[in-house]
């Protein structure tokens, strides 16, 4: 990733973060979104502990694998799946068990070259004034999208739900079948913090995310 755009990269969830964590709820939220203070703070803290994997080979240093991309028309999609089975289980806000990307457009990327001309202090402070490059046709790529908690079903049985977790005031959704081979009937539960979802920051499928055509 090229230092400059990582640098842009941190600054901007810097704001990001500071503006969730003083803000009753997001600008972008939907109908049945919650309003409880805490649960943005806690959404906050979401926000710092993923910031870094907004580039993906960081993701898979910290031991999250490159998995499958989810669709399911028309209701949208979740992108491609990176997944650390070390952190199934997990209800800390700051450490999901999946991280979601989606390929980033010819859009996205003119987007971020433009935030990077707000940071350009920041390149005045190490004498660092690489040009900002477009990113290859690489997972380094990808745009981070979301976060998901995974945790896995005690009896593995579909059809009983007295286990059923929650995070943020919201329970997850499930018990559901592994959606690969090897993972177990799980609850899960989705936060759109990096892309906006008009269906609601922890709605399972965003109708603007798609998955590359096999």
């Amino acid at each position: 990733m090229p230092r400059r755009q990582l640098k842009v990269t941190v600054a901007l969830a810097t704001a990001a973060v500071a503006s969730l964590s003083l803000t009753v709820a997001p600008a972008h939220s939907a109908p049945g979104d919650p309003v409880d203070p805490t649960v943005w703070t806690q959404l906050a803290g979401t926000l710092e502990g993923t910031a870094k994997y907004q580039y993906a080979p960081f993701a898979v240093t910290a031991g999250y694998e490159p998995s499958f991309c989810g669709v399911h028309p028309p209701d949208g999609g979740m992108g491609f799946h990176y997944i650390n089975k070390s952190l199934y289980g997990s209800l800390d806000p700051a450490k999901p068990a999946a991280l979601l990307y989606e390929d980033r457009t010819n859009e996205d990327w003119m987007d971020e070259a433009s935030d990077a001309s707000r940071v350009d202090n920041l390149d005045a402070l190490d004498g660092d004034a690489s040009a900002v490059t477009a990113p290859s046709a690489t997972t380094g790529s990808r745009r981070l999208v979301a976060a998901e908690w995974i945790v896995v079903d005690k009896d593995q049985d579909v059809k009983t739900d007295d286990d059923r977790p929650s995070l943020f005031g919201m329970p997850f959704d499930g018990p559901m079948p592994g959606h690969v081979e090897g993972m177990p009937v799980h609850y899960d539960l989705h936060v759109w913090l990096w892309k906006k979802n008009p269906k609601g920051t922890f709605a399972r499928w965003n109708p603007t995310v798609t998955c590359p055509a096999p």
